[in-house]
């Protein structure tokens, strides 16, 4: 083989080599990622159901509460005249 031909394969092989470590490095990289992706998905949705529950209870309790205030304005207004 040529010498200049030794020198081009010694070449893309390091290349090759740098190219694959790089490529495991960003793999490990992106596993890490998503994993944070999962645990910040899964934070975000506790939040948003816990939201929910607080919500659906104030609304059980406002229901009423209003009823009541109207009903209350009307006897006062009676109890006016």
């Amino acid at each position: 083989m040529d010498p200049a031909a030794e020198i081009l394969v010694i070449i893309l092989s390091i290349f090759l080599a740098l190219f694959l470590l790089l490529g495991i490095i960003l793999t490990v990289y992106l596993i890490r990622l998503t994993g944070e992706i999962k645990k910040i998905t899964q934070s975000a949705k506790r939040t948003v159901d816990s939201f929910e529950d607080a919500v659906t209870n104030a609304s059980k309790f406002a229901s009423p509460m209003y009823v009541a205030k109207i009903i209350g304005s009307t006897i006062k207004k009676f109890k006016d005249k």
